[in-house]
């Protein structure tokens, strides 16, 4: 039987949904291409925006009109969160957040019944769900989710309703499944979870995600550990004394902004400071200069005025982010935030989001050019026509002249930029396979 996977959303739903071909591929499933044809189709949908609802749904209904007789699971928030929505003709199963060891099981079961089969869960609280992934799809860069769930409950957002409460990976398992990536050959982890600074939180050993950093960083083998989303607070300076003990952290580090305005970011229930943010960037910037700092940032949030908005502005300026992802407001039922006053026209979400998505473009270039003619590592995904491409330690598309094999490390020296990619010429002294 062929299978095919999509993820829309976060590097979780990419972890979660490589977990689920995994699963399949062990009970004798095919994986295909998604836009092949296939007898099953796994859809992973996210619900954090508007936008990720309207994606998931036109992707179940273009499945089903595309291949009539193909089967279809929906899994991910959006189905944990309104599974009546994503009943649509063809689907079978319907699996929220967790319960996605067991999808093969609930599948064929669902099958052989020959009824639609929803397994939505309460959420209660439960330990980690373990899924070990052995072989993924990118062949150089593996995710790996150390964290669920979130306690925050940020105004706006949905997902402590849809992925349920902080449950954290075991160092042992983290430690293991590491191992096994890096005897795969995999020369980059990436850790991810729904709300990383909050490793640990949960687990009775006293862990905190500087020693499920430090566990991975032990694994010989593994060369690159990339870190997910963090918020400002967990950046102190002990936190980063930690990190620049530890050589194989990319210097690359993502810190949720979403707005610049501290009466803004006090009604979305962050808990930190326009100011406080900026000092977490000088922190990293102190220790690794070099590095890349990247961010969210949501605009029209309720209550938000012109004056807060420039503030925003000014925090991103001030803070020099090499990427930024920039969306408007949208609306959750069921957060705080959906029935706050203040609302801003949806226009103006979207204009003030064109705005920053120009200053971010303007920042991102600076960023790259701020390369130039220094040392870099690229760890080579393609080669053809005599250039290998990659990206940097600071998440930087780079070229490099030579056709190197998938998964290996070149030091090279960026003598241009073009577009959004640094042109680079190899150190020989320093390359390494």
């Amino acid at each position: 039987m062929k299978a095919a996977y999509h993820t829309l959303g976060c590097k979780v739903n990419q972890y979660d949904t490589e977990a689920m071909r995994e699963l399949f591929e062990q009970a004798g499933y095919e994986t295909v291409p998604f836009d092949g044809p296939a007898d099953l189709y796994v859809i992973n949908t996210c619900t954090v925006t508007g936008v990720g609802d309207k994606k998931s749904l036109q992707l179940i209904r273009r499945c089903r009109r595309e291949h009539p007789s193909a089967e279809i699971i929906v899994a991910g928030c959006l189905a944990q969160r309104s599974p009546e929505q994503v009943r649509l003709p063809g689907v079978r199963l319907i699996l929220g957040t967790q319960r996605r060891g067991e999808v093969v099981q609930l599948f064929e079961e669902a099958v052989c019944t020959g009824t639609q089969c929803v397994a939505v869960d309460s959420l209660k609280k439960t330990p980690f769900e373990s899924l070990a992934i052995r072989s993924l799809s990118e062949h150089v860069r593996a995710y790996m989710k150390i964290q669920e769930g979130c306690n925050r409950y940020c105004s706006y957002c949905i997902i402590p309703i849809v992925r349920g409460p902080i449950r954290s990976r075991p160092i042992a398992e983290i430690r293991a499944e590491a191992g096994r990536l890096a005897e795969a050959g995999y020369r980059e982890i990436v850790l991810t979870g729904i709300h990383l600074t909050s490793y640990g939180q949960d687990l009775k050993d006293g862990g905190r995600l500087a020693d499920a950093i430090r566990a991975v960083h032990e694994v010989p083998g593994i060369r690159r550990i990339r870190l997910g989303s963090l918020e400002p607070v967990v950046v102190t300076p002990d936190f980063v004394h930690e990190l620049e003990r530890l050589p194989k952290v990319c210097r690359q580090f993502h810190l949720a902004l979403q707005s610049g305005s501290d009466a803004i970011l006090a009604r979305m229930r962050r808990r930190y400071t326009a100011s406080e943010f900026l000092e977490a960037c000088r922190l990293l910037r102190t220790a690794f200069p070099d590095c890349a700092l990247t961010t969210d940032v949501m605009t029209g949030f309720p209550g938000e005025t012109q004056e807060n908005f420039e503030e925003t502005k000014r925090v991103c300026a001030a803070a020099g982010f090499a990427r930024m992802h920039v969306f408007p407001y949208s609306e959750r039922e069921g957060t705080a935030a959906a029935v706050m006053d203040g609302a801003v026209p949806r226009a103006l979400r979207e204009q003030r989001a064109r705005e920053l998505i120009a200053l971010g473009r303007q920042l991102e270039k600076q960023a790259l050019q701020a390369f130039t003619g220094k040392r870099v590592e690229i760890l080579t995904e393609k080669a053809e026509d005599g250039i290998s491409t990659g990206y940097t330690g600071a998440y930087m598309r780079a070229a490099v002249r030579g056709e190197y094999p998938e998964g290996c490390l070149v030091c090279a020296v960026v003598k241009a930029v073009q577009k959004d990619t640094l042109i680079c010429d190899t150190d020989e002294e320093e390359e390494e396979q």
